[in-house]
C-alpha cells in the first residue's frame, strides 16, 4: 500500500473543519510524545554507562620527586608513587593483593621452591619504542645485587642467581627454597640500553631519573620547576607501549608541596582529584570526597631491649607492661577508623591466621601483681623499686684465736678498730696477738645478748667461733643492696602522631609505677645513631610486612644486629626453627601452620606490646570513579589498578548476554 503523497496531506487538512484539526494536531502531538518517551526508555534499557577515555587527574603530594627509578625509588613516598605508574615488574600487585602477572606470561617452580622460571609476554615495548627483552631484566638484577650501586632492595636479591634460558624465558636459582620470592618477582624492571652505559658512581646523578624510560602505563610528559630549580609540577600520559590495558585517564598531573598545610589549601580551592595526608582539622568541606581506607600490612609496637636495660630483660615485667597498655586507648587517640587494634607481628586479622591464645587485654590490677612478683615494690615517690641483696665480697669464714694469723685476722683487727671503746691500740698486723684477744672480749660483751646470753656466759672468750663470726660479718661489714628503680626510655620518631602516642603509654605506665623518659629523633637520626648500633632501651617504631607474610628478618636471632630488623633482640631456638621452616615452605597451609605456632611462643615472651595496625587514608573527588580500596603493601600500591581509575563516561548499547530476558 502506497502512502500518502505531500499533495493529498494538504487536501486531507484543507477538508477537515477547524475542530478536526485541533482534534488530530492534539493525537499527532500525543503519538510524537510518546513515540518519543519509549524511544529514550527503550535506549536507556538498552544500553549502560561505561568509562571513556579523557581526563586529567590531578595527585597532590608532600615532597619531590628525584629517583623515578625502582633502583632507588623505595627511600622515597614520591618516587615509589611516580615509579609504579611508570615502570611494570615480572609481577605485580592486584587490588586484592595477589599477586599476578603483569610483564611474564608465566612461571613454573622445581626443586621445591629452588629453581623459578619465568616466560615473557610477546611483544614487550618500552615507552621509547625499543624492545623490551629477557636481557633488560638480567640485568635489572644484576644491577641490585652489584654493591657498588648501593640500592635498598639489595638484601633482596642476595645469593639469587639469574641466567638466560632462551629469548623469552629467565632463569633464576635460590641458594634455599623460599616461599616468598614471588614477591620479590614484583622489582619494576629499568631498560638495559638506557643505563647499560653509566657507571655505578653516575647512577644517582643521571638526569634519566627524572626523565625515566618505562614500561608502565604511563610515561613521561614534562616537569615544571620553579626559580629556585624545585620541580612543583610532573605530568605523565598515557604510555602508547604499554602491554595492559589501556588507561582510561589521558593524564596524571602530581603537584609537589613543602607542607601538609601547603597541599590542603589547595584541596580547599579544588586543585586537587587525590591525596593523602594525616592531620585533617583544617579541611572543612568534605561532601565532593570520597574517603577510601586501604588495608596496609604493618603494625606498630614498642620494642624492647633486653641488652639496654636489665628491667626489660626479665620476662614479667615486659609481660606487666603488655597488660599494662589499654590499646583501645590508643586506636581511640589516633582515629577510630584509622587504625585497628593488633595483637601479633603476623598480623592475623589481614593474613587470615588465627589469632593467638594469649592476648594481653588490658589489666592494671593484673599488671601490677606481676610486677610485685618480679620483686618491683610500691614506694612512696610513686615509682616501683626493687631491691637485690648482695653477697659481700669479704666475709669472716675461719675460727680464729692467739696465734691466728693473715688476711682474716688483718680484717678482724681493721674492723675492731672502727670502735675506740673495743680495740683502743688499733694496731694491724694480722697477727692475733693478746691485744687483739682483748678486743674481742670486749666486742663479746658489748654484743652479750647475741654472742653470751644464749650460751649463759657472762664473759667473752676472745676466740672467734660460730657466733661471733656471724655478730661480725653484720656489725663490720655493710650488707650491700642495689636498687633498681622501674624506669626505662623510650624513643621514637619526632612526627606528631608518634610522639603524642608515646606520651599516652608513659600516662599508662606511669600508673603501674613506672617512670618513662620520652626520646625523639628524626628519622635519618633515629636510623642511623639509634636503631643501627641498638642504642635504646625501649622503641616505639613500625614494621612492614609483604603481601606474603615473613616475620623471619624481625624477629629471627640471626637479625639481631644491623642490618638486621630485630628490634627487640629476640631470641627463641625453637622459634627460630619455626621461622626457617615457613620461609622456606611453599604450602600455604603448612605455613599457616608453622607461623601460627612461633605466634604463640613469642606472644608468651613478650618481647615487645603490639599496639595497632593502621589504615592508609586516601581521599579522591567524586568526579572520580573506579576506585577501589584493598590491601597494599605500601602506599603507592594504591595505584595497582590505575588502568580502570575514569572521569568521564559514555553510553554503549548492551551485549546480548545483558540484555534483560
Amino acid at each position: 500500500m502506497d502512502l500518502p503523497t505531500k499533495n493529498q496531506w494538504r487536501q486531507f487538512f484543507k477538508i477537515l473543519s477547524r475542530e478536526e484539526k485541533i482534534i488530530f494536531s492534539l493525537f499527532l502531538f500525543l503519538f510524537l510524545v510518546s513515540f518519543s518517551f519509549l524511544s529514550i526508555i527503550f535506549y536507556f534499557k538498552n544500553t549502560e554507562i561505561r568509562p571513556a577515555a579523557g581526563g586529567t587527574f590531578v595527585e597532590g603530594v608532600i615532597g619531590r620527586p628525584r629517583f623515578i627509578n625502582p633502583i632507588f625509588a623505595p627511600v622515597s613516598d614520591v618516587d615509589q608513587d611516580l615509579t609504579e605508574l611508570v615502570f611494570s615488574g615480572l609481577m605485580k600487585y592486584n587490588p586484592e593483593g595477589k599477586i599476578i602477572p603483569d610483564l611474564a606470561g608465566g612461571y613454573q617452580i622445581f626443586e621445591s621452591g629452588k629453581i623459578w622460571e619465568i616466560s615473557l609476554k610477546e611483544n614487550l615495548f618500552w615507552s621509547d619504542n625499543a624492545p623490551l627483552t629477557v636481557d633488560d631484566v638480567i640485568f635489572t638484577i644484576e644491577t641490585f645485587q652489584n654493591p657498588d650501586i648501593r640500592s635498598p632492595l639489595r638484601p633482596s636479591w642476595l645469593g639469587v642467581r639469574v641466567k638466560k634460558i632462551s629469548d623469552s624465558k629467565i632463569g633464576f636459582e635460590l641458594e634455599n627454597p623460599s616461599a616468598i620470592f614471588l614477591e620479590n618477582l614484583t622489582l619494576k624492571i629499568i631498560p638495559k640500553h638506557i643505563w647499560e652505559n653509566i657507571s655505578p658512581q653516575n647512577f644517582p646523578l643521571s638526569f634519566f631519573n627524572l626523565k625515566p624510560i618505562g614500561s608502565g602505563p604511563y610515561q613521561l610528559k614534562n616537569l615544571i620547576q620553579d626559580k629556585e630549580g624545585k620541580i612543583i609540577l610532573l605530568d605523565l600520559i598515557r604510555n602508547p607501549n604499554y602491554h595492559g590495558k589501556t588507561p582510561n585517564l589521558q593524564q596524571i598531573s602530581f603537584q609537589f608541596f613543602d607542607k601538609e598545610e601547603d597541599l590542603l589549601s589547595a584541596v580547599e580551592n579544588d586543585k586537587i582529584s587525590g591525596f593523602a595526608a594525616t592531620n585533617l582539622t583544617n579541611l572543612t568541606n568534605w561532601t565532593n570526597w570520597t574517603n577510601l581506607s586501604f588495608s596496609l600490612p604493618r603494625y606498630f609496637a614498642v620494642f624492647f631491649n633486653p641488652d639496654q636495660s636489665k628491667i626489660l630483660a626479665e620476662k614479667e615485667v615486659r609481660q606487666a607492661l603488655n597488660y599494662g597498655t589499654n590499646k583501645k586507648e590508643v586506636v581511640s587517640q589516633l582515629g577510630a577508623n584509622q587504625s585497628s587494634i593488633t595483637e601479633s607481628p603476623i598480623l592475623p586479622e589481614i593474613y587470615g591466621y588465627n589469632l593467638p591464645s594469649k592476648t594481653y587485654q588490658f589489666d592494671l590490677e593484673g599488671a601490677k601483681l606481676l610486677l610485685e612478683k618480679a620483686g618491683f615494690l610500691e614506694t612512696q615517690t610513686g615509682i616501683r623499686e626493687k631491691v637485690i641483696k648482695k653477697e659481700l665480697a669479704f666475709q669472716f669464714k675461719s675460727n680464729l684465736s692467739l696465734g691466728s694469723q693473715g688476711k682474716e685476722v688483718e680484717e678482724l683487727q681493721k674492723c675492731l678498730a672502727k670502735d675506740k671503746e673495743i680495740y683502743p691500740e688499733g694496731e694491724i698486723s694480722s697477727y692475733f696477738g693478746p691485744k687483739t684477744k682483748a678486743a674481742v672480749i670486749r666486742f663479746q660483751e658489748k654484743y652479750d645478748q647475741d654472742i653470751l646470753k644464749p650460751f649463759g656466759l657472762e664473759k667473752g672468750t676472745g676466740k672467734v667461733r660460730k657466733v661471733t663470726r656471724e655478730k661480725l660479718n653484720e656489725v663490720c661489714f655493710e650488707k650491700p643492696e642495689e636498687i633498681i628503680p622501674f624506669k626505662f626510655s623510650l624513643a621514637t620518631v619526632n612526627q606528631p602522631r608518634l610522639t603524642e602516642l608515646a606520651n599516652l603509654l608513659k600516662s599508662q605506665w606511669q600508673a603501674l609505677g613506672a617512670e618513662i623518659e620520652i626520646k625523639t629523633y628524626d628519622i635519618s637520626t633515629l636510623e642511623k645513631e639509634i636503631i643501627k648500633p641498638r642504642n635504646y632501651q625501649a622503641i616505639l617504631f613500625g614494621q612492614v610486612l609483604g603481601m606474603i607474610p615473613d616475620p623471619f628478618p624481625f624477629w629471627h636471632s640471626s637479625q639481631v644486629r644491623d642490618p638486621g630488623l630485630n628490634l627487640a633482640l629476640y631470641k627463641n631456638k625453637e622459634g627460630d626453627k619455626l621461622l626457617e621452616e615457613a620461609r622456606q615452605n611453599l604450602d600455604e597451609g603448612k605455613r599457616k601452620e608453622l607461623l601460627e605456632k612461633f605466634q604463640e611462643i613469642l606472644i608468651e615472651d613478650a618481647p615487645a606490646v603490639f599496639l595497632y595496625n593502621p589504615d592508609y587514608l586516601y581521599f579522591v573527588s567524586k568526579e572520580i570513579k573506579g576506585v577501589k580500596a584493598g590491601i597494599i603493601t605500601d602506599p603507592s600500591q594504591r595505584f595497582a589498578d590505575i588502568e580502570n581509575w575514569y572521569i568521564k563516561t559514555k553510553r554503549v548499547w548492551k551485549s546480548p548476554s545483558h540484555q534483560p530476558k
